[in-house]
């Protein structure tokens, strides 16, 4: 949920504010004379929001992405359990991670 609120608000309610944008993904936009002048998110959301950023000004990764729909669409996929047959993987030597996120890149 976005909430807009003046610069004073925010300054007067800071530390729940970023407690809120942390464990419930709040998203405030903050207003100066009434004009939206930032927004204020968690660290979470903004790496995400960089990340996607990053994808979509690919053009090879998003060449990429849409022949992988496509493949999809046409039902040129594998079963994940033929997969594991093929690789010779078994339950034990692979252990699934749902929360992986891509690293970050370090300068």
């Amino acid at each position: 949920m976005t909430t807009t609120l003046s610069i004073t608000q925010a300054r007067n309610k800071l530390p729940s504010l970023v407690d809120n944008a942390k464990r419930k993904l709040s998203e405030y936009i903050i207003t100066v004379n009434g004009a939206p002048a930032a927004v204020l998110i968690s660290a979470a959301e903004y790496e995400s929001l960089k990340e996607t950023n990053e994808i979509l000004s690919d053009p090879e990764l998003m060449e990429s992405i849409k022949r992988g729909e496509a493949d999809v669409k046409a039902g040129r996929v594998y079963e994940w359990e033929d997969i594991k047959k093929e690789l010779k993987l078994n339950n034990a030597s692979y252990v699934s991670d749902q929360t992986h996120r891509p690293s970050k890149k370090r300068a």
